[in-house]
């Protein structure tokens, strides 16, 4: 009987980390397109809504066709994720103009539950008028529009009934278009009731949960790919010091995140590498670029764990890059694989090293200065290693074998653990 009750608790605790999981990768989900995924996050919708809450000062609000997850506005350390077109490319100032224009246009009353193309641009068009927004019907300006609705479809927001959005950016075909409104009004994080400025919108500061420094060490835990010690305040340090084992226990327990500390920062690891929107190490040209990078400007500088830089003001542990360094790297890399690289890299170095640049960054690695690359402690990490056994036998095998392992590897750069 015991036997059966803890499996069966084991069971129910598994299901909600993989519902909360499956949230914290795609904070909307529609019956539409993720039917299984609803399914679960229903069957534990009341553990995980008092869960996001408290743990991370989340609003999680479960319908019967979709679920939100509505998180509080980013802190100024966080990596800021841009949404991106099918193509890959990053939305543009203009693209989120229209992405807007569209949301406020769905949001008419004079939208029902489908919707033609036609009309929906028409409504576009004219709400731009209102709001003094010039738009033009440009080939340049359709295809920003497109990317929208785009990124609409992708959330569930609307569904193609009939015809295919793609197919108005070049031939303005039509296609019937079903809006899933009661997904609507929860696009934004934030109601605009009170908002007079639009910089509230992206104000990282939320006063109901600045006086939280466990809840505020939590979610940057969880939402950035590494956590540097030197951007804590003073109140989450003390509880990083205080309740680092309670910290742990949360993170493995509700998502299913290690914690992995040194004397220079920390991450909370997913050992099936699942839980992120950017894969580093990763496949293709910039990413496999990026490791190389990050291996021979470690090779040249050959920093110690005393390295430390004047980035912004401040002196931070990392090891600086000069610009003219990182050139020279990239374009002896080009020379050396660039018969392996995508086409367009091969023949611009300075594209792909701005596109390893920010990939860097995106995942905390690395940041830009007037002077070079800062080289944070954690680019050890992925010092290659021989004879490396698959990613999560070789965490498991750690964490099975070594109470200590930690995000930075015993090599120069990262030596020194946290207490």
């Amino acid at each position: 009987m015991t036997d059966t009750a803890g499996g069966t608790q084991e069971h129910k605790a598994e299901g909600r980390r993989s519902a909360a999981r499956v949230l914290l990768m795609n904070p909307m989900i529609t019956v539409a397109r993720h039917p299984e995924e609803l399914a679960l996050i229903r069957g534990h919708a009341p553990e995980l809504r008092r869960a996001f809450s408290r743990l991370l000062g989340y609003q999680l609000v479960v319908e019967s066709t979709f679920a939100r997850l509505l998180k509080s506005p980013l802190s100024s350390d966080t990596i800021v994720r841009p949404a991106f077109a099918h193509n890959d490319k990053p939305f543009t100032a203009r693209t989120y103009t229209y992405l807007s224009l569209v949301c406020a246009s769905l949001l008419s009353p004079h939208t029902g539950e489908q919707i033609l193309m036609s009309s929906l641009i028409e409504q576009v068009r004219a709400d731009a008028v209102t709001a003094g927004v010039t738009v033009e019907d440009t080939g340049s300006e359709r295809r920003h529009l497109v990317r929208a609705i785009g990124l609409l479809v992708d959330w569930g927001v609307l569904s193609e009934t009939d015809g295919s959005v793609a197919g108005w950016e070049h031939r303005q075909e039509e296609a019937l278009l079903d809006v899933h409104r009661p997904l609507l009004p929860h696009l934004l994080t934030r109601t605009l009731r009170d908002v007079d400025d639009p910089t509230h919108l992206l104000d990282g500061t939320d006063p109901a949960t600045s006086e939280q420094p466990r809840r505020g060490l939590r979610r940057k835990l969880v939402e950035n790919p590494l956590v540097r010690r030197e951007d804590l305040p003073e109140s989450e340090r003390d509880v990083l010091s205080r309740e680092r084992r309670e910290l742990t226990r949360v993170l493995d327990e509700w998502f299913g995140l290690v914690l992995e500390a040194r004397a220079e920062g920390l991450l909370a690891y997913d050992v099936d590498e699942e839980l992120s929107d950017v894969r580093f190490p990763g496949t293709g040209t910039v990413a496999h670029t990026a490791l190389l990078l990050l291996n021979a400007l470690l090779d040249e500088l050959r920093p110690t764990a005393e390295n430390t830089v004047v980035a912004d003001g401040r002196v931070v542990p990392g090891a600086l890059a000069p610009w003219p360094l990182v050139s020279s790297t990239v374009e002896l890399l080009v020379e050396q694989y660039g018969g392996t690289f995508a086409k367009q890299y091969s023949a611009n170095a300075d594209q792909l090293q701005s596109e390893v640049v920010d990939l860097l960054e995106s995942v905390c690695l690395a940041t830009s200065t007037d002077g070079g690359l800062v080289l944070h402690p954690a680019c050890a990490r992925y010092r290659p290693e021989p004879r490396r056994a698959p990613a999560r036998t070789r965490a498991l095998r750690r964490l099975e074998t070594d109470d200590s392992y930690s995000l930075f590897p015993d090599t120069p750069l990262g030596d020194q653990e946290t207490s």
